[in-house]
C-alpha cells in the first residue's frame, strides 16, 4: 500500500513538474525525495553523477559552437538544401532537422530553420502543415541518434558497465540502431507528409482566408533567409572543429585499442566523450578568440543546463522509490516485462511524454529496468521509444511550429489530441522502434 502511495506523489510531482515546464520539472524531484526520505523513511537512492558530469561536457562544447557562430554554418548549408529542392521540402526539410540535431545534440536547433521552410513551403504552394510539423517531429527524433545529444551520452553512460552476449556496450553499438532507425522513421514520415491534408488550392477556409488582402500579406510575407549573411571564416573553424571531435569520438568508440588502457581495461567511452567534448570546446574558444562569457546565455546552454536538473531530480527521486521497492517491482512487472519486452518500449513512451524529456525518461527507467533484469539487449532495440511528447502539443518546439504557419495549416485540433503532430510522430517513432528491433536482432544482441 506504501509503494502506492510513495507512486502517486512520485507522479504528482511529474505532472505539475512538466505543467510548470523548464527547469521546474527537476526541481519537484526534490520535493517527492523530501517526501520519500522524510515521511516514509526510504533510503535515499544514488544521483546519476556519471550522466549529469556527461551531460555538462556535451551541453558546453555545443554551447560553445551556437556562441562562436558554427551553428550558423551548418542552418546557413541547411537552407540551401531547402531551396534548392523546394518541390519535395516535406521530405527533405525532416531530414535536414534531424541531421542538425544529430550533429549539435539538441532539437532546439530547429526554431532558426522553420520559418525558412515555411518560406520554401508557401511560396512554391505546398501546405505548410507537411514540411512543418515533420520538422519539429524529426529534430526530436534526432535526438536519439546524436553522439552528441543528452539522451545518448546518459544511455551510454547507464550500460557502460553492463554485459550482453558476452560484451560491453560499445558507443557505436547503440548509435549503430538508432542512427539507421531513426533515418528510416524519418523517411516514413516524409512520405506520409507529402500526401496529407488538402492542397491549399483546394482548402476552402485557406482560400476564404487569403481572399482578405491584408491576410494575403500576413501568409506570403517577406521572405525568411540566411543566405544573405556572409559568415566569417572562424565561423567555420568553429563548425570544423566540432565535427571533427564527433569523429575522432566515432573512431575511439569503433577502435578500442587507441584508447589507453588502465586496469586492463581500455578507457571508458564516458570520459572519452567528457575529455573530448570539452577539448573541442576550448580549442573553438583559443583558435577563434569566441567570448567565453557568450557561451552561457544562448538557447543551447540553457536548455542543456535544464537538462542536467531535470535528469538530477527526477532520476534520484526515482532510484529512491524503485530502489527501496525493487523486489515488489521485480515479481510483478519482472515477469511481464520478459514475456512481453515491448512492454518496456510503452513505460518509456508514456514516461517520456510525462517528463516531456528523451534524457529524464531514460535516466527514471532504464535504472529500474536492469533492476529488475530486462535483457540489455531490449533497452537498446527499445531507445528510439524514449520519444513520446508529441503526443499532446505542449513542446516548445511544436508550438514553434504553429507560431511561424502563419497560414494557420499547423494546428491544435478541438479536442486537443487532434493536433498536426500526432499522426507524425506515432508513426516516426513506431517504425524507428520496429526497425531498431530488427536492426538489434540482425547484429546478433536480440
Amino acid at each position: 500500500m506504501d509503494f502506492f502511495i510513495q507512486l502517486v506523489v512520485i507522479l504528482v510531482c511529474l505532472l505539475y513538474g512538466a505543467r510548470k515546464g523548464g527547469i521546474a520539472l527537476g526541481l519537484l524531484g526534490g520535493i517527492g525525495l523530501v517526501i520519500l526520505v522524510f515521511v516514509f523513511h526510504l533510503e535515499p537512492g544514488k544521483p546519476p553523477v556519471d550522466v549529469m558530469l556527461v551531460i555538462i561536457a556535451v551541453v558546453a562544447a555545443s554551447a560553445t559552437l551556437q556562441a562562436s557562430g558554427g551553428l550558423d554554418v551548418m542552418l546557413q548549408i541547411a537552407e540551401r538544401m531547402l531551396r534548392r529542392n523546394p518541390k519535395y521540402v516535406s521530405i527533405v526539410a525532416p531530414f535536414v532537422t534531424c541531421i542538425l540535431t544529430i550533429l549539435c545534440g539538441t532539437g532546439h536547433v530547429v526554431y532558426t530553420i522553420l520559418p525558412i521552410i515555411y518560406d520554401v513551403a508557401i511560396k512554391n504552394n505546398i501546405r505548410p502543415e507537411r514540411p512543418m510539423a515533420a520538422s519539429s517531429i524529426g529534430a526530436q527524433m534526432g535526438i536519439i541518434a546524436s553522439p552528441v545529444s543528452v539522451a545518448v551520452v546518459s544511455l551510454v553512460a547507464m550500460l557502460g558497465n553492463v554485459t550482453f552476449n558476452g560484451k560491453h556496450l560499445d558507443f557505436l553499438d547503440l548509435l549503430a540502431i538508432t542512427i539507421p532507425s531513426t533515418l528510416c522513421g524519418i523517411l516514413a514520415i516524409g512520405i506520409f507528409s507529402w500526401f496529407r491534408g488538402k492542397d491549399l488550392d483546394d482548402d476552402e477556409e485557406f482560400q476564404k482566408f487569403i481572399s482578405v488582402p491584408e491576410n494575403h500579406k500576413y501568409v506570403y510575407g517577406d521572405t525568411a533567409t540566411l543566405l544573405d549573411r556572409k559568415l566569417p571564416r572562424r565561423n567555420w573553424i568553429a563548425m570544423w572543429i566540432f565535427l571533427a571531435t564527433i569523429a575522432v569520438v566515432a573512431i575511439l568508440g569503433a577502435v578500442t585499442i587507441l584508447r589507453p588502457v588502465f586496469h586492463g581495461q581500455p578507457l571508458s567511452m564516458v570520459l572519452v566523450i567528457q575529455m573530448c567534448m570539452l577539448f573541442s570546446g576550448a580549442l573553438i574558444v583559443i583558435i577563434t578568440k569566441t567570448n567565453p562569457a557568450e557561451i552561457s546565455k544562448n538557447e543551447v546552454f540553457r536548455s542543456g543546463m535544464i537538462a542536467i536538473v531535470a535528469v538530477y531530480g527526477i532520476a534520484w527521486m526515482a532510484e529512491t522509490i524503485f530502489g527501496a521497492h525493487l523486489k515488489e517491482i521485480e515479481a510483478s512487472l519482472g515477469a511481464i516485462i520478459k514475456v512481453h519486452p515491448w512492454a518496456y518500449a510503452l513505460a518509456l513512451l508514456v514516461v517520456s511524454k510525462f517528463v516531456n524529456s528523451q534524457a529524464a525518461a531514460l535516466a527514471a527507467i532504464v535504472p529500474v529496468a536492469l533492476a529488475i533484469g530486462v535483457d540489455p539487449a531490449y533497452i537498446v532495440a527499445s531507445a528510439p521509444a524514449c520519444y513520446g511528447y508529441y503526443i499532446l502539443p505542449t513542446y516548445p518546439s511544436d508550438l514553434a511550429a504553429i507560431q511561424f504557419d502563419r497560414s494557420g495549416t499547423t494546428h491544435i485540433g478541438r479536442f486537443v489530441i487532434n493536433h498536426s503532430f500526432i499522426m507524425v510522430g506515432l508513426i516516426g517513432v513506431g517504425v524507428s522502434s520496429v526497425l531498431g528491433w530488427v536492426l538489434a536482432w540482425a547484429y546478433g544482441f536480440l
